[in-house]
């Protein structure tokens, strides 16, 4: 069996003595780091300058007039010497005048010879109103049925208006309603050969305007 150390070299038996003093000094050591004041007596404060503000208005623009030119400066008058001399003309008071002698009137205002013509007016309705020679059937036998129209089927009314002068003559005939071209030829050529009794108004011939249907009728 092996003999054993010396018992004073034995370092295991003072460990729990190391320990216990160990503790007590890390105790010991934090008491006195709580109770000290750490905290530093000077106070350092940064005092920051107050910045000064801008107040920014806004400028309302403003236009400019432009004001108007001034008006033109009046001429400026000019002065009329007082000196001129006005020559004088020798005058023949004694220098007699013959009144037998013919005055020269060829050199006057020209006569107004020329005379406006007044047209006649046309009346619509009369005392008299002119009436056709022979009546509505005279009218209707000159008219002559156009072939082209007939092949075609056409027909119907056409109104003509005219004028029945002062002798009852048919003047200015024109087609106021018509019905096709060929139609309206023929009708217009039909009232053109009619002759009238002239329209009177207080007893006097006066144009009167009128109008009459003329039919194209298929049998």
């Amino acid at each position: 069996m092996a003999l054993r150390k010396k018992e004073g070299a034995d370092l295991h038996s003072q460990y729990p003595l190391y320990v216990q003093i160990g503790l007590v000094l890390s105790l010991t050591l934090l008491i006195v780091a709580f109770r000290v004041d750490m905290s530093s007596q000077s106070s350092f404060k940064v005092q920051m300058e107050e910045q000064e503000t801008v107040d920014m208005k806004q400028i309302q623009q403003t236009k400019q007039e432009k004001e108007p030119p001034p008006p033109p400066k009046p001429p400026v008058p000019q002065e009329v010497p007082n000196n001129e001399v006005i020559d004088q003309q020798d005058v023949d008071f004694d220098a007699s005048l013959d009144l037998d002698q013919e005055l020269d009137v060829s050199q006057g205002p020209p006569k107004q010879e020329e005379e406006e013509e007044e047209e006649q007016e046309i009346f619509m309705v009369v005392e008299n109103q002119p009436q056709l020679k022979g009546g509505m059937a005279s009218l209707q036998k000159s008219v002559e049925y156009p072939e082209f129209a007939k092949k075609a089927g056409i027909e119907g009314r056409v109104i003509v208006q005219f004028v029945v002068d002062e002798q009852g003559n048919v003047t200015n005939p024109k087609v106021v309603r018509g019905v096709h071209k060929l139609l309206n030829e023929e009708a217009v050529k039909a009232v053109r050969e009619q002759s009238f009794t002239p329209g009177k108004q207080r007893g006097k011939p006066v144009k009167v305007q009128m109008s009459l249907p003329v039919t194209f009728r298929l049998q």
